[in-house]
């Protein structure tokens, strides 16, 4: 049986968070030094010019979903990974990304990732939507310690505060195995 962790994957939708974010960005495996980070910002209109070339070269707007297509996002995902054979934990639908906690295979974190957006996307599709949903690829993390693994469900949870479709296990099953 191959071996399973928890991971806090973070996904966005298409056109959200570029190069030349105010927030910070970095470069494919950090090819080009970028100042700052989402935690300490670059200098204010340092990078505007990258963000106006990228927007302007876009296919499409970005992506913002509503509340509605909120939800139907968290569902199609939650259940192709348990479809998959993951155990879901946590699950937030932003307007603007994805964030879920959930265990699977070391090996399979970026297929089964893959599966489950194409997947949304489907389901999505047939509820009317037809733009790209989806940006490149996404950050995984790998849940070090019961400390983490509880700092990052907390985290899920709190994008209720900003208006996100949230789905949670039920508190007693809350527990890191």
């Amino acid at each position: 049986m191959p071996e399973t962790v928890w991971f806090h994957v973070v996904l966005t939708f298409y056109g959200n968070w570029l190069p030349g974010d105010s927030r910070g960005f970095r470069t494919r495996n950090h090819r080009t030094h970028i100042e700052g980070d989402y935690k300490n910002p670059p200098p204010a209109g340092l990078y505007d010019g990258l963000l106006y070339y990228i927007e302007k070269h876009l296919a499409q707007d970005a992506v913002v979903l509503i509340s509605t297509q909120q939800e139907i996002v968290g569902i199609a995902i939650k259940e192709r990974l348990e479809g998959l054979g993951a155990e879901m934990e946590a699950l937030a639908i932003a307007s603007t990304h994805v964030h879920y906690l959930a265990k699977y295979p070391v090996e399979k974190y970026r297929q089964w990732t893959g599966l489950a957006k194409k997947h949304t996307w489907f389901v999505l599709r047939d509820h009317g939507f037809n733009q790209e949903l989806w940006a490149k690829r996404g950050k995984e993390l790998r849940i070090r310690d019961e400390s983490h693994w509880e700092n990052s469900r907390s985290y899920i949870i709190a994008h209720r505060n900003e208006g996100a479709w949230i789905w949670e296990k039920s508190p007693g099953e809350n527990k890191i195995k």
